[in-house]
């Protein structure tokens, strides 16, 4: 029997406030519990989505810039990815985390997903993103296109180009339309 779902994600970091208020800020969440070592944040019916622990002093993670463009990164979770309900609700956040000072360092659209990565206080990846599909069956089915095939990570856009698209009032389908 498969999970019925992801329930949630913990970090372990030694800056519970900074992780604590990055993701309570990204993903419109709250507090539900913390103490001195644990914060649990939600932002949906879950009783915690997001965790932080600090149970001691951790070895600091070199982060890529400082490892350089060709450097071998370690062995990890790469980013975890959290969906919004419509390129408006995607696009609101940007425009609201951008005011925050909290830009995403990639977007691209991957074909299945309209994407928008950050970094979060200790460097993890984090992505935004939207499904490009109405179905999960259409968007597994474009993943066995030749132009999936060709190229699986996607096409880079500029988000401050896509919400003025968005804004002029360009239909989805073609906000969603991957352009290669």
């Amino acid at each position: 029997m498969p999970p019925i779902k992801l329930a949630h994600i913990v970090f372990q970091t030694n800056q519970i406030p900074a992780m604590r208020d990055w993701y309570c800020a990204v993903l419109g969440g709250h507090v539900i519990y913390e103490n001195d070592h644990l914060s649990f944040v939600t932002y949906d019916e879950e009783h915690h989505r997001v965790a932080f622990l600090n149970f001691g002093p951790l070895a600091p993670r070199e982060s890529a810039t400082e490892l350089g463009p060709k450097a071998t990164e370690p062995p990890g979770l790469h980013h975890a990815a959290f969906t919004f309900g419509s390129m408006k609700e995607l696009l609101d956040t940007y425009v609201r985390l951008k005011g925050h000072g909290i830009r995403p360092f990639f977007c691209v659209n991957h074909g299945p997903t309209t994407s928008m990565y950050y970094r979060d206080p200790d460097g993890n990846r984090v992505e935004l993103q939207i499904d490009n599909f109405a179905t999960a069956e259409e968007g597994q089915a474009w993943m066995h296109s030749p132009a999936f095939d060709r190229n699986p990570v996607g096409v880079e856009y500029d988000p401050d180009e896509l919400v003025r698209k968005f804004e002029s009032g360009a239909p989805l389908a073609e906000l969603v339309a991957r352009g290669d």
